[in-house]
C-alpha cells in the first residue's frame, strides 16, 4: 500500500505535539445532538454555526438516546481501524462500549486526509491509520467529554471539577445526580470549545493498550451480521458481471452478445473500456449470460510473454550494472575488489495475486437529483469521488461515497485507476442509470484482472575481509515500478521506485561500504502494492543473504545481528526481545532448527524467530516467536491478532503462492491453483510487545516481512539448502 515515503511528509507529526491552531475543533447542534468536528483556520471561527451544516459532525456524533457514532477516516478491511479509532475517541470521552458505533466516512480531506501522508488526501495504507488518528481522535474525544460536563455543571449548577464521566454516565457524587449522555448533547452543542483540550495522562488510560479489551466488532462478525459491498441490495437492483480480456493490454475488437440478450433475466450487454459487462437482474442470470458472449480480442498491444521469459530477462539484468541507484555508502566496489572472500547470490520472487475473501465489487445509483451514490470499499476515496465524477460527467460534489467494510484487501482496494469502480460508473452511465448497479467480480476476475505484487529478482554480493568482518554489500534490484505512470509518480526520484528498494536501500546493518542499485523493467502486468510492498522481497532478500554470510563466518545468528546493530536500538530490541522469549541457545527437539530475521517497515521493528523442521521433504513450521514495537500500542489483542495474520499471509507467500503467465495470459484462476496458506500449515505464533511511550505507529503489514527469510534461514540450518527461488514448494525441491 503506501508508504515511506508519504510518512516522510508528515515527519513533524511523529515529534511535535498537535496544536490548537493545527488542530482546531468545532461543534454543531444537529439532529444528532452533539458534533464534533474539525474546522480550518480559513473562515468561520469556531463556535460560529457550520455553514456545512452537519459536515461538522466529523468525527463523533452523540445522540438524544446515548448513541455515541464515530466516523472514522480511516477504511476498515479487516486489520481492526475502526476498533482502534473508537479505543481512541472512548478512552477521552469516558462512554462504555455498548454505545458505541463506527461508519466510515468521507467527502471532505481537512477532516479525513491523512495525517501522515500530509494530510493532502484520504486514503488508508501503509499502517498509518492509527498513527494518522492518534491526536484528532482523542482531542475529539476529550473535547465532547468536557463540553458535556460543563453543560451537565451548568444543569446541576454545580462545579465541572466535581463531575465524573464513565462508563457512558456522568455523575456528581455528591449531590447524587447521573445522567446518559444524550440528556445534555444538544445543551453541549451550544458551547464554546475548550481553549485548552486535556487529554488523560496515560497512567489513566483504561482502554488505550488494555490487553484485555477485545474488538467491538467481533460478535457481529462471527455472526454474520456484518454488511460488506457483496451484502449491498438496493431496490431494482441490476448484477453486472465482466468478460476481461485474457491478455494484458488487449481491447475489444468485436463481440455478438444475441444469444446472452434472450436469456431470461439479461437485460444489457455493453462493451466499455475494460471489456465486455453481462447485466442481468440476478448473478446467476449474468452468469449465464456471459457464457452465451462471444468476443473477439484485439491483442496487438497486449503482454504476450509468459513468466518464465520474464524472469530469464530480469536475471539477465541483474548481473548488469543497475540504471538507477538508491544508495551509496562508503566504495562498494572498491571494497568487494579487495575483500578476501566474495559471497554472491540470486534470489527470484513471482508475481502474487492479493486473493482476498471478498472478490471485487461496487454498486452505483444515480438519484432523481443528480446525485451518484457509490458503494464499495474505498480506501482511497478521494480519489476514486475525482475520477468517478470524471467518468459520469459530474461535479464531484454530486459523487456520494458509502465507504464499506472489506473482507480484506491487502492493497488490492487501494487501486490508482480505480477499476472495479469505474466499472460500476460506466456500466450505470451505459444503461442510461435505469436502475441501481452491482458489479461483483467473480474468484476468476479477481484473479486474472491484474494488479499484483511485482516480479523481482535480487542480485547480492558481499565481501568479508581477513579477520571475518563483513566489509561490503551490494543490492541490484530487478523489477517493475508500481507508481510509474500513475498519481503517485512523484515517489521515483532520480529513477529510483522507492516501492522497489525500501527495505533494502533502508537497511540498518552497520556495513562500512553498501550500495543498493535498482532496474525497473517495461512489462505489460498491472502491478500493485502488496501487503507490506517492498519489503516483501527486500526483507527475504537480505535477511537471507545476511544469513549466507552469517553461516560463511560461523558466528550466531542472533549475535551477529547485534553487533550490527548497536546503532538502532529499536531493531535490537525486538531482536533481544524475541531470542529471550524463545529460549534462544537452550537446545530444540532433535530435527528442529531455529531461523531468525528481524525488519523494520512503516516505521514499526518486527523480529521473528521460526522454528523448523524438515520432513520428507516438507518444511513444517512449527512455531513462530515474534517480537513488536509499534510504539504505544493502542490494543494489544489487535496488534497480536494483526501479527498472527501477517505470519500466516506471509507463510502462504513464500511456501506456495506463485503467480504465473503463459503467452501473457494468467494460468491461475481460483482458490485450488493460486494457494493461500491452508490451516494445517499455519504454526503456533506468539508474539510479544516491546513497552513504549514512542508515537504509536501501525501494525497490519510489518508482521508479514520477516516470516519468509526466518523460515528460510532454519530450512538451511535443517537440510544446508538455500532457498532462493520463491516459493519453498518450488524452489526448496530445485535447491
Amino acid at each position: 500500500m503506501l508508504f515511506d515515503k508519504l510518512n516522510a511528509l508528515a515527519e513533524r507529526v511523529k515529534t511535535e505535539p498537535v496544536s490548537r491552531r493545527g488542530f482546531l475543533l468545532s461543534t454543531a447542534a444537529t439532529s444528532a445532538g452533539l458534533a464534533i468536528g474539525y474546522r480550518p483556520l480559513a473562515g468561520l471561527a469556531a463556535t460560529e454555526p457550520s455553514k456545512q451544516g452537519g459536515d461538522l459532525a466529523a468525527y463523533i456524533a452523540i445522540s438524544e438516546d446515548n448513541t455515541v457514532t464515530i466516523y472514522s477516516s480511516q477504511f476498515d478491511m479487516g486489520q481492526g481501524s475502526y476498533h482502534g479509532i473508537a479505543t481512541l475517541v472512548l478512552e477521552e470521552l469516558g462512554a462504555d462500549w455498548s454505545q458505541v458505533k463506527v461508519e466510515g466516512a468521507s467527502g471532505n480531506v481537512t477532516h479525513y486526509g491523512n495525517v501522515m501522508w500530509g494530510g493532502g488526501f484520504q486514503g488508508s495504507g501503509g499502517s498509518t491509520s492509527m498513527a494518522s488518528s492518534w491526536d484528532r481522535y482523542r482531542k475529539a474525544g476529550a473535547a465532547a467529554r468536557m463540553m458535556l460536563v460543563e453543560a451537565a455543571a451548568q444543569e446541576w449548577s454545580v462545579p465541572a471539577s466535581e463531575i465524573t464521566v464513565s462508563k457512558g454516565v456522568i455523575a456528581h457524587g455528591a449531590s447524587g445526580k447521573s445522567s446518559g449522555f444524550g440528556t445534555f448533547a444538544k445543551a453541549a452543542s451550544n458551547l464554546t470549545i475548550p481553549e485548552t483540550i486535556a487529554l488523560k495522562d496515560r497512567s489513566e488510560w483504561t482502554e488505550i493498550g488494555n490487553p484485555a479489551l477485545k474488538r467491538f466488532d467481533r460478535v457481529g462478525k462471527t455472526k454474520g451480521e456484518q454488511d460488506f459491498t457483496i451484502d449491498v441490495k438496493l431496490p431494482g437492483m441490476l448484477t453486472a458481471v465482466m468478460i476481461h480480456p485474457p491478455k494484458f493490454g488487449a481491447t475489444v475488437a468485436s463481440f455478438d452478445a444475441d444469444e446472452a440478450k434472450a436469456l431470461k433475466g439479461v437485460t444489457d450487454v455493453v462493451a466499455i473500456d475494460r471489456g465486455i459487462a453481462v447485466v442481468a437482474t440476478d448473478m446467476w442470470s449474468a452468469l449465464k449470460g456471459r457464457d452465451l458472449v462471444t468476443v473477439e480480442w484485439d491483442e496487438s498491444k497486449a503482454e504476450t510473454r509468459g513468466s518464465e521469459q520474464i524472469m530469464a530477462e530480469y536475471h539477465a539484468l541483474a548481473t548488469k550494472k543497475p540504471t538507477a541507484i538508491a544508495r551509496t555508502d562508503g566504495e562498494p566496489e572498491a571494497a568487494l575488489a579487495s575483500a578476501a572472500k566474495v559471497l554472491e547470490a540470486t534470489y527470484e520472487f513471482p508475481y502474487l495475486a492479493h486473493a482476498a475473501m471478498e472478490p471485487l465489487n461496487a454498486a452505483v445509483h444515480m438519484n432523481a437529483d443528480g446525485v451518484l451514490e457509490i458503494w464499495g470499499g474505498h480506501q482511497m476515496p478521494d480519489l476514486y469521488q475525482q475520477m468517478a465524477a470524471k467518468a459520469a460527467g459530474l461535479d464531484p460534489s454530486k459523487v456520494r461515497m458509502h465507504i464499506m467494510k472489506t473482507g480484506g484487501g491487502f492493497g488490492r482496494r487501494a487501486t490508482p485507476d480505480a477499476d472495479v469502480i469505474l466499472e460500476a460508473v460506466t456500466i450505470g452511465k451505459a444503461i442510461g442509470w435505469k436502475a441501481p448497479v452491482k458489479v461483483q467480480w467473480t474468484r476468476e476476475n479477481d484473479t486474472r484482472g491484474g494488479r499484483y505484487r511485482p516480479a523481482y529478482v535480487h542480485h547480492l554480493r558481499a565481501g568479508i575481509d581477513t579477520d571475518g568482518k563483513l566489509v561490503a554489500w551490494d543490492n541490484h534490484i530487478v523489477g517493475q515500478s508500481i507508481v510509474a505512470g500513475g498519481p503517485f509518480a512523484g515517489l521515483i526520484k532520480d529513477g529510483v521506485d522507492v516501492t522497489s528498494v525500501e527495505g533494502s536501500s533502508t537497511l540498518p546493518y552497520a556495513i562500512p561500504n553498501l550500495g543498493v542499485g535498482l532496474t525497473t523493467t517495461d512489462v505489460g502486468v498491472p502491478v500493485l502494492w502488496w501487503r507490506s510492498v517492498g519489503s516483501t522481497h527486500t526483507a527475504y532478500a537480505t535477511e537471507m543473504f545476511l544469513d549466507e554470510v552469517i553461516a560463511e563466518i560461523g558466528a550466531d545468528q542472533v549475535q551477529f545481528r547485534l553487533d550490527l546493530l548497536q546503532d538502532h536500538p529499536r531493531h535490537a530490541g525486538v531482536l533481544k526481545l524475541a531470542a529471550e522469549k524463545a529460549d534462544w541457545g537452550k537446545p530444540l527437539p532433535e530435527g528442529h532448527h531455529w531461523g531468525v530475521a528481524v525488519h523494520e517497515s512503516f516505521s514499526s521493528y518486527v523480529a521473528e524467530l521460526a522454528e523448523v523442521s524438515v520432513e520428507d521433504g516438507d518444511v513444517i513450521v512449527h512455531r513462530v516467536v515474534a517480537a513488536v514495537d509499534v510504539g504505544t500500542p493502542i490494543n494489544p489483542d489487535v496488534i497480536r491478532a494483526q501479527v498472527e495474520g501477517g505470519v500466516g499471509f506471509g507463510l502462504g507467500s513464500v511456501l506456495q503462492e506463485e503467480l504465473t503467465l503463459t503467452d501473457g495470459a494468467v494460468d491461475q484462476g481460483n482458490y485450488d491453483t493460486y494457494l493461500p496458506l491452508r490451516i494445517d500449515r499455519m504454526p503456533n505464533v506468539e508474539v510479544h510487545i516491546v513497552p513504549s511511550t514512542e508515537r504509536p505507529t501501525g501494525i497490519g503489514e510489518p508482521g508479514v516481512p520477516p516470516i519468509g527469510p526466518a523460515i528460510g534461514n532454519a530450512v538451511f540450518r535443517a537440510t544446508g539448502q538455500r532457498v532462493r527461488t520463491l516459493p519453498f514448494d518450488k524452489g526448496f525441491k530445485s535447491a
